[in-house]
C-alpha cells in the first residue's frame, strides 16, 4: 500500500488523529526522500492496558505509510521512575511487554516483520551511551529536568536524583535509535522539547516529534496502570471486562472526558473503518457508523443510550482481546505474568500472626486470600453407598499421596456411581477432617451446583491430561503458601468460598479470577453461574 501512496498521503496518514505534531516541515522533507524511521518507546512498569491499543493503531497506520518503526523497550526508564519495577523483575517485565504488545498487534493484524523490537539495555549501558549521560548532565539545570519530566516521571515530596535523569536519557534514545522522529503521547511534550532544545548541543540532530492525545481512562480520568478502576487490562476476563464498563464514566449527552467514546475514536474506527451501535429493534435496531463525528453528534443528542455504547464497546473489545487471552492460556505465558507481576498480597510464611505449629505459610491473621487453600486434582479410585447412610457416598480419592484420602460426599442423588468411577475432581484438602455417620472424611469434593427444582450439581474437572496431587492456584495468587491446616472457628474456607463461582463459559473463578492448574482452567460441564462449595 505503501508503495502506490504520495509523500502527502503518507504524511495525512502519519500525523492523522495526533494532537500534535512538532517539526512537520522536517517530516515532509524526509517523505520527499526516503521512508520515515520512527520510533515508539514505552517503560516496563505496570501491565500495558486497554490505551495501549491507541499507540498500536498509530504503530498501524506508521507501518501503511512506509514507516520504518522500533519499539522500544525501556527497561532502565521503568527502574528510574522512582522504581515502578524492581531491579530483580526488570528481565521479566521486559519479557511480558515483548509478548503482550507482539499478541496487540497480532489482533489488530499489524504484520511483527516490519517493526523492530530494541531493549533499553541492550545500548543504554554502552560507554557512548554513559559518556553522553554525563555530558547531557553537565547542560541541563535541575529545573529543566525537573520541568520535563513532571507529568510523565512520578512526583514525590523528595524526588530522587534517578527521576531527574529520566528525561535526558529519552532524549538521548533518539540519536541512539537513528530516527527521525519519536512518537509519545502529548503527557510526554515537555521531556520532547527538552530533546529538541539539548540534543543539537551535543552535536545531534533535531528530531520530530507525534503526540498522540490522552485518552481518558474509564473514571474520566487519565488511564492508568496503577489505578485499577481506570483501566481494563489486556487479560482481563469478559465478565471483568462487562462489570468495569458499567462502572466506566459515561454520562447521557457528555463528550467531555469519556473514556468509552474515546477508545471508539482513537481505537476502533482507525483500525476497521467502522463502528456498529447494536440495540433493540424497539430503539431503533442496529446502526453501523463509517465516521466517528456521527456517533460523538448522536450521543450528545441523546439519541444514543450510554449503556447501547457501552454494550457496542464491549462487544468489540472483546473481539480485539480474546486473541490476546487465547495467547495468554499457555502455561508458559501465564507463569511469566505471575512471576513478572508477583500478587502483592501474596501470603507470607509464617510470620505475624501465624501460631506455633498452625500451619506455616497463612497463620489466622494473615490476609484472606485464596492461596491458603489447598487444592488438589484428585482421582476417583472408588465409590460406594455409605454403610449407614443412603443418601451419602463413600469414596477414595487418590490426591498423589502414599494412601488414597478417604471422602464422604453426598452426590448420591446427582451423580452415579458409574460417572464417579475413575474420574478426575478437585479435592479441598485442608479442612479439618470430621466423621459423618461414624467414618472420617478427609477432604471436601468441590463441585458446581445451581438451586432450584431440581437442584443440580456437577463435580469440577481438571484440565485433560491432568495427574494426581497437581495443585490448583487461583490466578494472581500462585505463589503463596496453604495452610496446613485451615482453622475452622476463624471461618477461613466459608468467607473464601462466597466468592467462588463458576463464569458464564462455566469456568471456574473466585472474584473473577479463574482457578487453574498448570494445563489449564477449572471447568464444569453445564452449570453457568453456579456456586461451588
Amino acid at each position: 500500500m505503501a508503495d502506490q501512496l504520495s509523500p502527502d498521503e503518507k504524511f495525512d496518514l502519519i500525523t492523522r488523529n495526533l494532537q500534535e505534531v512538532l517539526g512537520e516541515e522536517k517530516l515532509k522533507q524526509v517523505l520527499q526522500e526516503r521512508e520515515l524511521k520512527v520510533y515508539w518507546g514505552t517503560a516496563t512498569t505496570g501491565k500495558p492496558h486497554v490505551a495501549y491499543f491507541v499507540p498500536m493503531s498509530k504503530i498501524a497506520d506508521f507501518l501503511k505509510a512506509g514507516c520504518e518503526v522500533t519499539i522500544l523497550f525501556a527497561d532502565l526508564h521503568a527502574y528510574l521512575d522512582n522504581m515502578k519495577a524492581p531491579w530483580e523483575l526488570l528481565e521479566l517485565r521486559v519479557k511480558y511487554y515483548e509478548q503482550v504488545i507482539k499478541a496487540m498487534l497480532e489482533s489488530i493484524g499489524v504484520p511483527l516483520e516490519k517493526l523492530k523490537f530494541v531493549k533499553g539495555t541492550d545500548y543504554q549501558l554502552s560507554r557512548e551511551y554513559t559518556l553522553d549521560v554525563y555530558r547531557l548532565s553537565s547542560m541541563v539545570t535541575e529545573h529543566d529536568a525537573k520541568k520535563a519530566g513532571a507529568e510523565v516521571v512520578k512526583q514525590v515530596e523528595h524526588p530522587l536524583l534517578s527521576g531527574l535523569l529520566y528525561p535526558g536519557l529519552q532524549a538521548l534514545d533518539e540519536e541512539y535509535l537513528k530516527v527521525d522522529a519519536q512518537f509519545g503521547g502529548v503527557d510526554q511534550r515537555k521531556i520532547f522539547t527538552l530533546a529538541e532544545k539539548y540534543l543539537p548541543s551535543l552535536g545531534y540532530a533535531k528530531r520530530a516529534h507525534l503526540m498522540n492525545p490522552m485518552v481518558p481512562g474509564l473514571t474520566g480520568t487519565k488511564m492508568s496502570s496503577s489505578e485499577e478502576e481506570s483501566k481494563i487490562d489486556l487479560l482481563d476476563s469478559k465478565e471483568d471486562v462487562k462489570k468495569k464498563l458499567k462502572k466506566a464514566f459515561c454520562e447521557p449527552g457528555n463528550i467531555q472526558n469519556n473514556g468509552v467514546l474515546s477508545f471508539v475514536k482513537y481505537v476502533l474506527f482507525p483500525l476497521r473503518g467502522e463502528f456498529c451501535i447494536k440495540r433493540d429493534p424497539k430503539w431503533g435496531g442496529d446502526k453501523v457508523y463509517t465516521g466517528f463525528e456521527e456517533v460523538e453528534k448522536d450521543f450528545a443528542e441523546e439519541s444514543v443510550h450510554p449503556g447501547d455504547l457501552k454494550a457496542s464497546v464491549e462487544v468489540a473489545l472483546n473481539q480485539l482481546l480474546d486473541p490476546i487471552r487465547k495467547k495468554f492460556e499457555s502455561p508458559e505465558l501465564r507463569k511469566l505474568t505471575n512471576t513478572a507481576y508477583p500478587n502483592p498480597s501474596k501470603t507470607k510464611a509464617g510470620g505475624k500472626g501465624a501460631k506455633a505449629g498452625g500451619g506455616g505459610g497463612g497463620g489466622d491473621d494473615d490476609e484472606l486470600a485464596p492461596s491458603r487453600l489447598d487444592i488438589r486434582v484428585g482421582k476417583v479410585i472408588s465409590v460406594e453407598k455409605h454403610p449407614d447412610a443412603d443418601s451419602l457416598y463413600l469414596e477414595k480419592i487418590d490426591v498423589g499421596e502414599t494412601e488414597p484420602r478417604t471422602v464422604v460426599s453426598g452426590l448420591v442423588a446427582y451423580v452415579s456411581q458409574e460417572d464417579l468411577q475413575d474420574r478426575m475432581v478437585l479435592l479441598l484438602c485442608n479442612l479439618k477432617p470430621q466423621k459423618m455417620r461414624g467414618i472420617e472424611s478427609q477432604a471436601m469434593l468441590l463441585c458446581a451446583s445451581v438451586e432450584g427444582e431440581p437442584r443440580r450439581v456437577e463435580p469440577l474437572d481438571p484440565p485433560e491430561g491432568s495427574s494426581p496431587g497437581e495443585q490448583v492456584f487461583v490466578e494472581g495468587y500462585e505463589t503463596g503458601k496453604a495452610d496446613d491446616r485451615l482453622n475452622p472457628k476463624k471461618k477461613v474456607w466459608e468467607k473464601l468460598q462466597v466468592d467462588l463461582k463458576v463464569s458464564d463459559e462455566c469456568v471456574a473463578q473466585w472474584k473473577d479470577k479463574q482457578l487453574m492448574t498448570k494445563l489449564g482452567q477449572i471447568t464444569c460441564k453445564t452449570l453457568k453461574g453456579g456456586n461451588i462449595s
